[in-house]
């Protein structure tokens, strides 16, 4: 049995602000949330994406970025960035060309989570 990835579920303190971001500032298809359950799940293409929490308070504190490992990839990184900002998202690294080979950017949710924007390999 060789196993492969079917989701990533995404912790988080606020649900319905994650909710928000990567339905309307990501473009991420909604496709269920349960409040009482501080979940929802996500289209994220051939890997599902969820943000699930645990209904308790955010720090007062947000601790510094976080880098998530998790990439989003998208066909023109350059548009994309773009449309997002004017979304309201926030860069940690605008888009550039990587010593191995790759153009990508960074970004991150209301919770400082720090996200991957990449072009396909």
């Amino acid at each position: 049995m060789k196993p492969s990835i079917g989701y990533i579920n995404l912790h988080v303190h606020d649900v319905a602000r994650e909710i928000a971001f990567f339905r309307d500032v990501v473009g991420l298809e909604l496709q269920f949330a349960d409040e009482s359950f501080h979940y929802a799940r996500f289209d994220g293409g051939t890997v599902g994406f969820a943000v699930a929490g645990s209904g308790e308070a955010a720090p007062s504190e947000p601790p510094a970025d976080r880098l998530t490992g998790i990439g989003f990839v998208v066909e023109d990184v350059d548009a994309a960035c773009r449309e997002m900002k004017v979304r309201g998202a926030r860069f940690t690294m605008e888009p550039s060309r990587q010593p191995w080979g790759g153009y990508m950017a960074m970004f991150a949710d209301p919770e400082g989570n720090v996200f991957y924007l990449d072009g396909p390999r």
